[in-house]
């Protein structure tokens, strides 16, 4: 077992330094590391845990590794998972915070430019092989072209959560499915003990705002202000930029100058957006030493993601047996494909391709990672380089 947890660490180390381009592409780099390349777990189990990642509120790219960890190797493996892909981003952002910002401005660099290109490639193998596993037929694939079309007309993160529930809606309508080969691998939580977690998570952002207004304890007013936006977000890390700065700016526990600085110094490094909380906690003063605070307020915006995973697992092996909720899944599954489709437009196409040359260079990196099956991280790395070939041009 102690191999097998080295295993996830290292695995999701390597993905935290490597992972570009927010949620959704990290679900792609997911996806050929955990199916594609080392097979933990088949492609439908992996679109299942999509779908449910997406129908929690959370961080969705973080909230998958979690599951897959925990999956693979029990809860110490979800912490470890955990770990390994938010700490390269987290340990970036408490240095930014303690000063690094003299380092020069990366916000225009060329190797930056090459990496936003190479999400495209990255989204758009994971959206066809989700594709091709997930809309099999017509009444999959109209579900996904339908939810594509809905996500490119209200491009709204509420709206987001509202289309993946018309696909369920959708599934259990038209949409039958054979559950014979839906085996699970078994939870490592017994339902009495997920329904504990599940209850916690509620305990804790209700109790905790009335606990800190009570108390008017600073400490517990920054766990609280992190934990509910943590708990308050759907559609992926940057929702939940509006509700840290009402958060953080609104109260003075950072400057709008300094929030600014922080969110831009996050767009620039790999690994998942809330990490941003890291630099938010270690500016706040919180603690002292400064990176307590860093880590303090990483811990509370993640904790909800924690509670909701592993609350929700022990039941979510078990729904997937039942007919109608796979003829759901089913049409859940679909409409994620239709969200993956619409990101790769925007904000993945519109933020990356500005000229020829742009398109040019993801064309091949396209062909690095679809036709020649390079690992995704080593396109990413071709891809910097590209960039500079680029500014050249």
């Amino acid at each position: 077992m102690l191999n097998r947890f080295v295993e996830v660490f290292l695995v999701a180390l390597r993905l935290g330094f490597t992972s570009f381009g927010g949620p959704t592409a990290h679900i792609g780099y997911f996806r050929d590391e955990y199916v594609g390349r080392r097979k933990w777990l088949p492609e439908q189990e992996f679109a299942d845990l999509v779908a449910l990642c997406q129908m929690l509120p959370g961080p969705a790219s973080s909230q998958l590794g979690i599951a897959i960890g925990t999956i693979r190797a029990g809860r110490i493996g979800g912490i470890l998972a955990w770990i390994g892909f938010t700490m390269p981003s987290a340990i970036a952002l408490i240095l930014f915070a303690y000063g690094v910002s003299t380092v020069e401005d990366v916000s225009d660099a060329p190797w930056l430019a090459g990496v936003k290109i190479a999400v495209v490639p990255v989204v758009a193998v994971a959206a066809l092989s989700m594709a091709k596993t997930l809309c099999p037929d017509r009444t999959t694939a109209t579900i996904a072209i339908a939810a594509t079309a809905a996500m490119l007309l209200v491009p709204d993160a509420a709206w987001q959560f509202a289309v993946i529930a018309a696909g369920a809606i959708a599934g259990l309508a038209v949409i039958k499915t054979d559950t014979s080969g839906a085996e699970t691998q078994k939870s490592s939580s017994s339902r009495s003990f997920g329904g504990v977690l599940i209850g916690i998570f509620f305990v804790l952002l209700i109790g905790l705002p009335i606990l800190s207004e009570s108390l008017d304890e600073f400490e517990l007013e920054v766990f609280s202000g992190f934990y509910t936006s943590g708990s308050l977000v759907f559609g992926g890390g940057h929702v939940v930029l509006p509700l840290l700065e009402a958060e953080v700016v609104e109260s003075g526990w950072v400057s709008a100058d300094s929030f600014i600085a922080g969110y831009g110094a996050a767009q620039a490094i790999p690994g998942p957006l809330f990490t941003f909380s890291s630099y938010l906690g270690t500016d706040s003063g919180v603690f002292t030493p400064l990176w307590l605070g860093g880590l303090f307020a990483l811990g509370a915006i993640f904790l909800p993601s924690f509670l909701l995973i592993w609350g929700a697992l022990p039941f979510w092996t078990q729904l997937r047996s039942s007919q109608r909720f796979r003829n759901a899944l089913a049409g859940v599954n679909a409409a994620v494909v239709g969200l993956l489709v619409s990101a790769l437009y925007t904000p993945v196409w519109t933020s990356s391709i500005k000229a020829a040359e742009d398109l040019a260079l993801a064309a091949v990196l396209y062909a690095l990672l679809a036709v020649w099956k390079l690992p995704a991280w080593l396109v990413v790395v071709i891809a910097a380089g590209g960039g500079y070939v680029l500014e050249w041009l």
